[in-house]
């Protein structure tokens, strides 16, 4: 054999990559399958129906139940629990258990609960102690009990001052890390019988509308957007309270925060975008510049960096 076992190992599944470690008191069942270069640590138990990657760790104390892929190159936390069954009961069996796919690049936390059935999406982050009870969007980072989106990995956020909205001298477009993205100033004209905010199209917003929509309700635990467009550009605006959006090049990330109805946000096609972080009273603002199109929608990230290397969907 070309891994590692500890002489107080069992490993009984013959489908174990060259260079994995699997160490003391761990339990490995005939059928599961581990590939290389893995690190299984003291006290785990792997199942028959269990698919592990390539350089995944998995700490102490950890159960993969049957139903559980992990992809390439994830960390498993101390403790963390995988289930796969959402109704258990003694002695009694569902017809097939749940699934669960943790997706290459993505971290688990110490002691997080996974619930069956879920996705954990690329390079996500879940904090120590999460209880996970429903799909993780790539990147997000989430935590508490049920976890929730705080966050996503490296989306740097923008410096841009809100102090000085309305300053006639920073009127204007500013560049961003993300391609094509941009962030915009808009004229303010503040009165004591109301303020005003203007922008012109295809000047101060770059392209000519032909839809827009509200988005407004939104629970502030709940994350919007997570999708890309072929060949629909979009502006955003925050006429009414607070949002945060995220903006992915397929290189880079970036957050904006939108609180001003002077400031605005342009998206290219192209450009993975999510909202989230609403306040309670927000009102997002949209303007696109095509008319609805499902088929335009690129809503799985994945594909949208496959496309991204291959160039496809640019207007």
């Amino acid at each position: 054999m070309d891994y590692f076992a500890h002489p107080n190992a069992l490993c009984e599944s013959t489908q174990i990559g060259s260079g994995t470690r699997v160490w003391a008191f761990a339990h490995v069942l005939p059928n599961a399958r581990i590939g290389s270069d893995c690190n299984i640590c003291d006290n785990v138990f792997v199942e028959n129906d269990v698919v592990v990657g390539d350089r995944v760790t998995v700490k102490c104390g950890v159960q993969l139940w049957d139903g559980v892929v992990i992809e390439d190159d994830v960390f498993i936390g101390p403790n963390a629990t995988f289930t796969n069954d959402l109704f258990p009961r003694s002695r009694q069996y569902p017809e097939a258990f749940g699934k669960t796919l943790i997706q290459a690049g993505a971290s688990i936390g110490a002691n997080a609960t996974i619930l069956p059935g879920i996705t954990v999406g690329r390079n996500a982050m879940i904090g120590a102690g999460s209880v996970v009870t429903r799909s993780v969007p790539p990147n997000a980072i989430v935590v508490g009990n049920p976890a929730r989106i705080t966050g996503y990995v490296d989306a740097h956020a923008n410096t841009h001052s809100p102090a000085e909205h309305g300053n006639s001298k920073s009127v204007g477009t500013s560049a961003t890390s993300i391609e094509g993205v941009t962030l915009h100033t808009l004229r303010a004209v503040p009165d004591m019988r109301g303020s005003l905010s203007v922008g012109e199209f295809e000047r101060d917003i770059p392209f000519k509308p032909l839809r827009y929509f509200l988005v407004y309700d939104v629970p502030t635990a709940e994350t919007r957007g997570e999708h890309a467009h072929r060949t629909c550009h979009q502006f955003l605006i925050a006429v009414k309270g607070k949002v945060s959006v995220v903006a992915d090049d397929g290189k880079r990330r970036e957050e904006f925060k939108l609180d001003s109805p002077s400031i605005g946000v342009y998206l290219p096609p192209m450009t993975w975008g999510i909202q989230y972080r609403y306040s309670a009273d927000a009102v997002l603002l949209v303007f696109a510049s095509d008319y609805y199109d499902n088929a335009d929608y690129i809503r799985d990230h994945g594909e949208f960096l496959r496309l991204k290397v291959g160039g496809a969907g640019q207007s």
